[in-house]
């Protein structure tokens, strides 16, 4: 089955030079004009990636971003920004809000569709099963459930290693809180809840100047690094 790639812009033209080159590069669009109508979207047909236009109509993109990271159903996708060349401020507050890519309008249609392919190719690597996983100095042995530092050993608890180890594979792409609290402590009906904030303290404390490939997006999740 062909990816669905949803892409939201209100602009009829974009939507067809776009929908043009992504069926030749093998995916398959859907479209949406509209903010409200991208949420409706992306929530009945969880597609492989949105390319998200911010400058909509009803719920602007920044909005359609918060909303699709803060629901488990939809914080997985990963998210390309269209951003006017001139809004740098948008794009930083974009790429807070868990945004995972962002291409300037106007842009080259070829150069968007491979970066869908760069950003998909990402997510696939960081979603299969590894044995090791090294980042610098940084090293996570999975089967042992064992991590060091330039070959330093490094005491986590079981939780510790697990929210490290899965930040780690997903390199590159935020998770919200409550996607950590389901896939980490397993809560079927995420709460507000400090526990993720808490625990990621910690371990930054344990891992000291190797805490910088852990990223903090204000308001939404945390992010590892990824190392191009």
């Amino acid at each position: 089955m062909k990816p669905k790639i949803l892409v939201v812009d209100d602009e009829p033209d974009a939507l067809e030079v776009l929908g043009f080159k992504l069926k030749e590069a093998g995916y398959l669009p859907i479209f949406a004009k509209d903010g409200a109508r991208a949420i409706t979207v992306a929530r009945d047909e969880r597609p492989a990636l949105i390319v998200l236009d911010l400058m909509l109509p009803e719920v602007d993109g920044l909005e359609v971003c918060k909303i699709l990271r803060r629901d488990l159903a939809t914080s997985m996708i990963p998210i390309i920004m269209l951003t006017a060349k001139a809004a740098e401020m948008d794009r930083v507050i974009g790429l807070e809000l868990g945004a995972d890519d962002y291409v300037t309008k106007p842009f080259s249609p070829r150069e968007l569709v491979l970066r869908i392919k760069k950003l998909l190719a990402r997510v696939k690597a960081s979603d299969e099963p590894v044995a090791q996983l090294r980042f610098d100095e940084l090293e996570i042995d999975v089967p042992r459930h064992a991590v060091t530092i330039s070959g330093q050993p490094l005491v986590l608890t079981a939780t510790e290693f697990k929210l490290l180890e899965l930040l780690a594979r997903r390199r590159g792409r935020v998770q919200t809180r409550d996607r950590l609290l389901q896939d980490v402590w397993g809560y079927d009906n995420p709460i507000e809840s400090r526990t993720v904030d808490t625990h990621m303290r910690r371990l930054r404390e344990k891992l000291g100047e190797t805490a910088r490939f852990l990223e903090t997006i204000r308001g939404v999740g945390y992010r590892f690094l990824a190392q191009d």
